[in-house]
């Protein structure tokens, strides 16, 4: 087993607050490992050491030599003024600068420099380089490639990081919550990319199907430690509990031989005590271990419920909305019910938070009317996150609104109490908003909102900074929540949990509204688009074939892409000839499995360059 990074006592602080101590671990070459901790933990911490963008306070990471990397981060920088295209080509490489000339030229429609510029490529090999590029953007569903970087949204600037961080196959790569702002679609796209692909990963993510489905090991930081588990996510929920228990019963064991000792010790005569020193050091050993908590501090909703609600929630009647040619909605209308829960997903820029946002009076409609019940009470979690001043502190802003939260009669709280079932302890309540990490203000918004009990929630993306603990409590809170709720969010497993049916966004204003949660969704979608493939077909059986069309000639890349498939095919196919005359020679082949797999590979290459050919060969 190759090992492609090795981490060696790695610890890292901020303060007085450890993140990690000591941890060691490796990475082996075609480990897809997810690193799982709560939010402050440092998982992304980890991540910025490993990849030399952040210091620890002691430790070592060695890559092996020559090792090819790439990382994606939580928030990718760009330089603002750069285009899509040089944003993801390395622009200092040769082939890198050829592009740039060449699409500079296109660009300004320069005859000479045209010419100069493919000579250019030709010499630097670019051609295959570009259409590399192109095709990943492509998709990824990025098509306007002069847009300069800083015309685009988060989620795109995401997508573009993504194609810059694989396009030259890297043998490790390092991604920061890949997941984040990305729509449903292309996280499907990238799970199985990288799922396929014989790369090693090295990742943070929230996503848990991702999780699942891409990685075959699990890091986890606890405790300032970290336990790793040779499995996907599913593998590790269970040994995970089996770990607890082990420690708890561990932890009962201690206590009840301390239990025994401290009787010892009372009964021990003072000057007897030398004689017995070795069981005195044990018993002060064994009352620091019993100090140990492993009790999982985790958010707590178990008392907050929904106040209560009519049975009239909101009719939409009539709803238009646009943005220049842009159709939000067309002559929308919907009744919705009592103890509804809806999920809404999307592509990006489709329309999803403005519909919210026109639901609850923000943004208003071009035509027609809301018609919501007098009880409805909304709590709205906004993407955009929380609105309060970033130089107050935690305690200040709740108190702001509540001196008291009054959930029943049984559970009042004040502003200190409510905010520790948040896991703000007396000193965090204490800091200042604007130093709180990304998974804090997650949790402080959460609680502003649950804090006025609504009893309509609106979720938008709830999911991008939280970690999986708080996910799971979250989740069992919304599907016993007495209320109705609606929640935007690319996170499959959170839909699927929550959701009773959803909104499919289309575009131009197309809603359509699918009785079920997503994975049934995706399934249908499926079927679907398996039985409109077979409709052309069963047209063209009983039409006949129609008269091909003219087809374009082949442009100058083609003609170089042809003749370099003839020579790609001659090589592959007399390499596969050599194979064929060694398996029929009956000698003993000492490394057989690795020629048996080289010849699958040739095997599969011939015939994808040989329709390839045959394709252009047709235009020729």
């Amino acid at each position: 087993m190759v090992s492609y990074l090795q981490i060696e006592n790695l610890t890292k602080s901020y303060g007085d607050r450890m993140l990690f101590d000591s941890v060691t671990f490796g990475v082996n070459q075609g480990d897809k490992i997810g690193i799982i901790a709560k939010n402050g933990t440092g998982k992304s911490t980890l991540l910025r050491i490993i990849a030399g963008t952040e210091s620890p306070d002691s430790g070592n990471v060695t890559f092996r030599n020559d090792l090819r990397t790439a990382m994606v981060e939580q928030t990718p920088q760009f330089d603002p003024q750069s285009t899509v295209l040089e944003a993801c080509s390395d622009t200092n490489s040769a082939a890198g600068k050829a592009i740039a000339r060449y699409e500079k030229a296109l660009a300004e429609g320069e005859p000479e420099a045209i010419n100069a510029a493919i000579h250019l490529m030709d010499t630097e090999n670019a051609w295959d380089y570009d259409d590399r590029i192109k095709q990943l953007l492509y998709q990824l569903h990025i098509t306007d490639l002069q847009a300069q970087m800083h015309t685009l949204s988060g989620g795109q600037q995401k997508r573009v990081a993504i194609a810059r961080a694989i396009l030259d196959a890297p043998q490790l790569i390092i991604l920061d919550e890949p997941t984040n702002h990305l729509d449903i679609d292309i996280i499907e796209w990238l799970e199985d990319y990288l799922r396929r692909q014989n790369m090693t990963l090295l990742m943070v993510t929230h996503d848990r199907y991702f999780l699942d489905r891409v990685c075959n090991k699990i890091i986890e930081i606890d405790m300032q430690r970290i336990f790793t588990y040779e499995g996907n996510y599913d593998y590790y929920l269970r040994r995970r509990q089996e770990r607890i228990d082990a420690l708890g019963a561990e932890l009962a064991k201690v206590k009840n031989t301390l239990r025994k000792e401290q009787e010892w010790i009372r009964r021990q005569p003072q000057a007897r005590a030398g004689k017995a020193k070795y069981r005195i050091d044990a018993f002060y050993d064994l009352k620091e271990r019993s100090r140990a908590d492993y009790t999982d501090k985790n958010v707590s909703l178990d008392n907050l419920d929904a106040g209560y609600i009519g049975s009239k929630i909101f009719e939409a009647r009539n709803i238009s909305k646009r943005f220049g040619e842009k159709v939000i909605l067309s002559d929308f209308n919907y009744t919705f019910s009592r103890y509804e829960k809806l999920g809404i997903i999307g592509n990006n820029g489709v329309g999803k938070s403005t519909f919210i946002k026109m639901l609850q009076g923000i943004v208003p409609a071009d035509s027609g009317e809301w018609n919501v019940g007098e009880t409805v009470k909304f709590g709205y979690y906004s993407q955009d996150g929380i609105e309060f001043d970033e130089n107050k502190k935690v305690i200040d802003a709740v108190t702001e609104i509540a001196d008291y939260i009054v959930i029943d009669e049984r559970h009042r709280y004040t502003p200190m109490q409510f905010l520790s079932h948040f896991l703000f302890s007396p000193a965090d309540q204490q800091k200042y908003i604007h130093t709180l990490s990304g998974g804090e203000r997650c949790r402080l918004h959460l609680a502003t909102v649950l804090m006025r009990q609504p009893n309509f929630l609106i979720l938008d993306e709830p999911t991008n900074d939280l970690d999986i603990i708080t996910l799971g409590i979250l989740e069992d809170y919304l599907c016993k929540f007495g209320g109705c709720l609606i929640v935007i969010s690319h996170d499959r497993f959170f839909l699927d949990n929550i959701v009773d049916h959803l909104f499919v966004l289309e575009g131009d204003g197309h809603i359509k509204d699918f009785p079920g949660n997503y994975s049934e969704y995706r399934t249908w979608a499926a079927e679907k688009a398996k039985a409109e493939e077979k409709k052309p077909k069963a047209q063209e059986e009983k039409t006949g074939k129609p008269r091909a069309e003219r087809q374009e000639k082949l442009s100058f890349k083609e003609r170089r892409e042809l003749e370099a498939l003839t020579e790609e095919i001659d090589s592959l196919s007399q390499e596969r000839k050599e194979l064929d005359t060694l398996f029929a020679s009956g000698e003993e082949i000492a490394d057989i499995a690795a020629k048996s797999k080289r010849y699958d590979e040739l095997c599969s290459l011939l015939d994808e360059k040989e329709l390839r050919w045959l394709e252009l060969s047709e235009r020729e």
